[in-house]
């Protein structure tokens, strides 16, 4: 498999969490989202929404969009599993995922944040506010869904969660750090959210999360 991704794209970090805790082998193609090479035909060839990450599969089939990518690799390739085998868990660890995936990175992501302070000429202290609204608010939520997650699992007697969701990675840990790593870099508080941060912590003691970080990527830049 090749897997066309940035180093610094959140959501091609989720993809690379999910290869590496899958025990995955695959060719890391960079494409450099601020040079725009995103934009070369050669990329938008492959894949109609030109962005990264597009997994190239073993038959050659192009993949857009990481949750379908994830979820392919784990269709695919189930050990270890992304997503518990009870439906009513399953639906709740893509809820956890998607309230990454498509209510906190949509409104910071690259394209938004460049249309703030090319188009609308927001100046950079109204563009990082702006990150920081959106990132914390999201966090904040995340951190109401996991409380009442605990609560529901220790009213089935069932201990508590080392991760977002049990006692292994899930779909939802790959989309938490990632998140987390870009809040980090962009100054968003992040105290007072216990058990979002324990999860994040205890991910990133796995060897799978550092690897698949970016200051491990080829294409690193600080």
């Amino acid at each position: 498999m090749k897997l066309f991704n940035y180093f610094r794209s959140s959501a091609s970090f989720r993809v690379r969490i999910a290869l590496q805790l899958k025990g995955l082998g695959y060719d890391y193609i960079p494409v450099h989202l601020v040079r725009g090479e995103h934009h070369d035909p050669a990329y938008t060839g492959r894949v109609g929404d030109a962005l990264v990450p597009t997994l190239l599969t073993d038959d050659g089939v192009a993949l857009s969009q990481s949750m379908a990518i994830i979820e392919y690799l784990d269709e695919t390739h189930p050990a270890p599993p992304l997503l518990p085998a009870e439906p009513l868990a399953r639906a709740q660890v893509r809820a956890l995922a998607q309230m990454v995936a498509c209510e906190m990175h949509p409104p910071n992501n690259l394209r938004v944040l460049n249309y703030l302070v090319q188009t609308l000429k927001v100046d950079e202290a109204g563009k990082n506010a702006w990150y920081s609204h959106w990132a914390r608010s999201g966090l904040e939520a995340f951190e109401r869904q996991l409380v009442l997650l605990a609560q529901q699992r220790a009213a089935q007697g069932l201990a508590p969660s080392v991760y977002c969701w049990g006692a292994a990675p899930t779909l939802a840990d790959c989309c938490l750090v990632p998140h987390v790593f870009n809040c980090q870099r962009f100054n968003v508080p992040l105290q007072g959210l216990p058990l979002t941060m324990a999860a994040f912590a205890a991910c990133m003691a796995l060897p799978a999360f550092q690897q698949a970080q970016p200051s491990a990527c080829p294409d690193y830049q600080p």
